[in-house]
């Protein structure tokens, strides 16, 4: 049986690979459209400015309903951007430039 820090523990750390999953689905958006210092910063203020406004959203609804489970907030947080970062990475196929 696993224990509840163990899986706490675990939970923490599979919220922090997906937060960089989704960064570096940024970083391959912005080399695939052009790898430009003006793609990759766009790409990387992007990945940022939705962190902070999906990780306020997250962590005040995990404030109101998940008091004192903070990987699961950092799990759902890490899920969020890992997914906006696949749909930024999947988007790249529609710009035309």
């Amino acid at each position: 049986m696993v224990s509840s820090d163990t899986t706490k523990r675990r939970y923490a750390w599979i919220g922090v690979v997906l937060i960089f999953v989704g960064l570096i689905g940024h970083i391959l958006a912005a080399q695939a459209i052009g790898g430009t210092h003006l793609a990759f910063r766009d790409h990387i203020v992007g990945f940022f400015a939705i962190a902070v406004v999906s990780g306020l959203i997250i962590g005040g609804l995990g404030w109101r309903f998940g008091k004192g489970r903070y990987d699961i907030v950092l799990l759902i947080f890490g899920a969020v951007q890992a997914l906006m970062g696949l749909f930024v990475y999947l988007a790249r196929f529609s710009v035309h430039g």
